[in-house]
This record gives structure tokens, C-alpha cells and sequence, in this order.
């Protein structure tokens, strides 16, 4: 007997109904773990999954195998961990919308301005989806991330949205307040108070005739937002609602319509602006050769690989910057899988609401950034390199380490964000947080421009007798290094000659192991460095 779903999963495997008959069952299955995975907050062990999801265990181990062999997950231990390459599926759907590409600029610049959060939302049906945001850093700050899902009748942007509504719309609503009456079905809020908030409909009507929406303590106690919508100027149709949320130590509901909105209205009407200018995107270059991939990794893993789950999933990736809606043909084009599988994973997708057919166009919805993203869009360099540093530990029997630069230092220091120790006796003891002079450290040399051609730096001896190291760097999504990763080694142990020969390669492997997930990760979201 298998055990209940989460009360989220539940409420939306209810709102969906059974799945039509063509649905790709393991590609249904696969997207329950993830959702289970985003609402845990990125980890749960192998039977926490089957609790969740109402899975046998043999069916989660198959599944986890697979999104851990398409990089989605890492095992750790008994654990599954989301991992950054899931990214690329919130990516593409980011991509394919061009909002936050066109619009961030705009929205931290104003909260730069106003020295306050910004956000940018769109609906997904009955709740409001944040596709960016831009916070500020307080001891009580604003904890939404991208791609969490909020009820709309207890947010600024929802009476915005809910002011279009048809009263089908309204009635999906009405049906969704009745069966979820505290909000279980939205993890990202508190539960709901005993208020109800009747007065949405209410709402709504004064958002379409004031042209802005208030949120006085809606979500919880403190906390107050305003917002704006931003209209697509080709169809004047919403496309999507800036938000400025402050907390009532600062800004009381009424100081936020007196003193923010006109700087809110002003920003706004830039980001029309250039919606307006915008020039036509370049498609991006298909994947290449997905189905190919699925193909031999089936061979490899056997039936702990489930090829139909990974296949569905590549789908998803064929929408992207300059393909927002593509045809059946398009989407079997560009993963080189057949058009019946691409045809039943599109079905299968527009059930679980992934998917929205226009015609003979498909597009992706905001529900894709339910697959893992809200606990990924707030990640750091350093939660980024640990696992890579752990495994290349483990590989080279040393101790590794990622640090960066401390801005203003001078002499210049670096200062350790990641450490991984190795299992010797005889080993090097710095801990996260530990400052060094730069110029005396290979991680500091190779961050000062100062390594050789080949892209690297040694330390022998410098810092301390007996203690040799290698560095190389770390670069973001434009190539600036902007972090250094090293291995350290007695002089007893390693030769310079075999840091070069034997530890240089795995460290490079490291290297781009954490820049490929640096660059998934940043592409739409800010990720600390430091």
C-alpha cells in the first residue's frame, strides 16, 4: 500500500484529474518527485519521496537514478538533492518569455532606488508566479524566490490579474478556495487566517479601475507591497505586474500609494518602453542530439534508467530564447525524437499544466518553474563548488579549497568560501571565512592575473614550509574570474612536477564542473560570490 501525497501534491493532483490516456506515465511520476523535491526545499532521502509522492520505492529509485544521471539531482547519500542543471528547464521557459531579459535592468534599478525589493510577477492561473526579483540585503528581508507560487487574492499583483479574469477563471477560483481553505497547496505562504478574504472580487474591480493594487499584510503581519501592471504595448494584454514590497517599520500600506507609486509608475512606463523598442530575439542554438543521449545512457544503466522519463524531459529544453511557441514538428526537430514521443510528452505536459496549446503552437507555462527552481534561485558560489569540491577531494586524496578576492584589501587578501577536507593524518587545517595574503597563495596569484600562460598558479612553499599548491580560476557567464579553486599537498607528498601532471587536469575538470553550474544558476538570477 502506497503512502498519501504531500497536502500541496494532493490538492493539485486533484485540480488536475486523471491524465488523458496517451499521458506518459513515468514522465507524470518523474514530475512528482521534482515538485516534491522544490516543495522540500531541494532534499528529501529515497523514503521521504515515497511518502510524498504515493510511489513504490522501487519506482523512486529508478527515477532518481535517472534525473541523477541527467544531472537534476545528486545523491547524497540516502538523500536526492536537486542540482543546478535542473535550472535549465525554469531557463527555458525564462528564455522563451524574454520579460526578465528586457526588464531586470528596470527593476533593480529601482530597487536601487528606493532601496527596497522589487519584483517582477505573472499569473499562473489562480496565483502569481515571480519570474525576478531583486532584494534587498536586511537582517528582515523578503524571503519569495523566483518561481515560487503565491494565492492571488493575497498579493498586490493578483486583483490586477484577477481584474481580467473570465468567470470561468473566477469560478476555478472559487472552487480552489473551497477545496484548499488554508493554502496548503502553496508552500511558499503562511497558512491561511480565518479572514477568508472575501473582499477579492472587490479588489479586483478597484485594481481595474485605479490601474495599481495595494497588499496590506495579506501574506502575513508586516509585510506591505504595491503594484503596477506592465502591458505588453502590441496587444495591450497584461504582461506581467511590477511589485514593490517594504515591511510596515518602514512603510506603512497608505505611505507606499503616497510616496512609491508615482517612482513605481515612472519605472514602469520605461519597462513598456522597452518592451516597445525591443528588437526581435536570435534563436538560440537547438540541444543537440538529446534523443541520442537518452538512447545510450538506456544502454548503459539498463532499467534503472527510464528512458521515456528523460525523453519528456528534453522537451522541455527545445523552448528556449527566440522559440517561445514551437509545433509538434519543431519540438521533435530540435531533440531528434519522434513526433509520436514528442506527441505524448506534449499531451502529457498540457495535463500537468507545463504545457498550453494555441492552435497547432505549444508554449511553456509558468508552472515549469516549479521543477526545482525556487530553492536553486537563491544558491551561492560556495553551495555551488561544495559537492565539486568533495568529489575532487575524494579523487586526489588532498584537501581543496574556493576562495575569492576581498574587494578594498590592500595589500590584497583572499578570503576561503569552500573547503573540502581529505582523509590523511598529515593534512592543511583552514576553514571557511580564513583570510590570506593574495600574492603568497596560488588561489590569490591565479585571481591577481598572475599565473602562467597555461592558466594556472603554484605556491611552493610560500605561505608555509612543507605546503605546495596548484590554483585555477573560476569564471562567470562572461569569462571574468571571479573565483579560484586550488588543491594544497605536503611537499613530501607532491612534487610541483606532479601538481601539473597528475592534480592539474582533475582540478580543471572541477573547475568547469562549478562554471557550468555558475552559468545555469546565474543566467537569471544573482549568485553570490561571497
Amino acid at each position: 500500500m502506497t503512502a498519501p501525497l504531500s497536502p500541496s501534491s494532493s490538492a493539485t493532483a486533484a485540480a488536475l484529474g486523471e491524465p488523458p490516456a496517451e499521458a506518459v506515465a513515468p514522465l507524470v511520476r518523474g514530475v512528482a518527485v521534482l515538485t516534491a523535491l522544490t516543495e522540500a526545499g531541494g532534499t528529501l532521502s529515497a523514503s521521504a519521496l515515497e511518502r510524498r509522492t504515493g510511489l513504490a520505492r522501487s519506482t523512486v529509485d529508478r527515477i532518481t537514478a535517472t534525473l541523477a544521471r541527467m544531472g537534476y539531482v545528486r545523491m547524497d547519500g540516502r538523500d536526492a538533492v536537486l542540482a543546478p542543471r535542473v535550472m535549465e528547464l525554469g531557463n527555458a521557459y525564462l528564455a522563451a518569455l524574454r520579460l526578465p531579459t528586457l526588464l531586470d535592468g528596470q527593476a533593480d534599478a529601482l530597487a536601487d532606488e528606493l532601496d527596497e525589493s522589487v519584483s517582477l510577477a505573472v499569473a499562473d492561473r489562480d496565483g502569481i508566479r515571480f519570474i525576478h526579483q531583486a532584494t534587498r540585503r536586511r537582517a528582515m528581508s523578503v524571503s519569495f524566490r523566483i518561481g515560487d507560487l503565491l494565492p492571488a487574492e493575497r498579493t498586490a499583483p493578483g486583483p490586477l490579474f484577477a481584474a481580467e479574469w473570465t468567470e470561468a477563471e473566477w469560478a476555478a477560483w472559487r472552487a480552489r478556495r473551497a477545496a484548499d481553505p488554508t493554502d496548503a497547496g502553496f508552500p511558499a505562504v503562511p497558512p491561511r487566517g480565518s479572514d477568508g478574504h472575501d473582499d477579492f472580487a472587490a479588489r479586483a474591480d478597484r485594481a481595474r479601475r485605479d490601474g495599481w493594487a495595494l497588499d496590506d499584510q495579506l501574506i502575513e503581519p508586516g509585510l506591505v507591497a504595491v503594484s503596477v501592471p506592465v502591458r505588453d504595448p502590441s496587444t495591450g494584454r497584461l504582461a506581467c505586474v511590477a511589485n514593490v514590497v517594504s515591511h510596515t517599520s518602514r512603510h506603512t500600506a497608505a505611505d507606499l500609494r503616497d510616496t512609491l507609486l508615482p517612482r513605481l509608475r515612472t519605472a514602469v512606463a520605461a519597462m513598456e518602453r522597452e518592451l516597445r523598442e525591443a528588437r526581435p530575439p536570435h534563436p538560440a542554438p537547438h540541444p543537440s542530439d538529446l534523443a541520442g543521449w537518452t538512447t545510450a545512457s538506456k544502454h548503459e544503466l539498463g532499467r534503472d534508467f527510464v528512458e521515456s522519463l528523460a525523453r519528456g524531459l528534453t522537451v522541455l529544453t527545445a523552448f528556449g530564447e527566440g522559440r517561445p511557441a514551437l509545433t509538434l514538428t519543431d519540438v521533435a526537430k530540435a531533440t531528434g525524437l519522434a513526433r509520436a514521443t514528442a506527441r505524448r510528452a506534449l499531451i502529457t505536459y498540457e495535463h500537468l499544466g507545463l504545457v498550453t496549446a494555441h492552435g497547432r503552437d505549444f508554449t511553456l507555462t509558468p508552472r515549469v518553474l516549479s521543477l526545482g527552481y525556487p530553492p536553486l534561485s537563491r544558491t551561492t558560489l560556495a553551495r555551488l563548488a561544495a559537492p565539486h569540491l568533495r568529489a575532487l577531494a575524494d579523487r586526489v586524496h588532498e584537501p581543496t579549497a574556493l576562495a575569492v578576492l576581498v574587494p578594498g584589501t590592500d595589500p590584497a587578501e583572499i578570503q576561503y568560501l569552500a573547503v573540502a577536507a581529505a582523509s590523511r593524518v598529515l593534512t592543511v587545517d583552514i576553514t571557511v571565512g580564513t583570510r590570506l595574503p593574495a600574492r603568497r597563495t596560488a588561489l590569490g596569484r591565479v585571481l591577481l592575473a598572475l599565473g602562467t600562460d597555461r592558466g594556472y598558479t603554484l605556491a611552493d612553499e610560500e605561505l608555509e614550509s612543507g605546503l605546495r599548491s596548484i590554483a585555477v580560476p573560476v569564471r562567470d557567464r562572461t569569462g571574468r574570474p571571479v573565483a579560484a579553486l586550488n588543491v594544497a599537498a605536503h611537499a613530501a607528498r607532491r612534487s610541483l612536477t606532479e601538481l601539473v601532471t597528475d592534480v592539474l587536469p582533475e582540478l580543471r575538470t572541477t573547475a568547469d564542473h562549478v562554471q557550468n553550474d555558475l552559468r545555469l544558476a546565474s543566467r537569471f538570477t544573482a549568485v553570490p560570490v561571497s
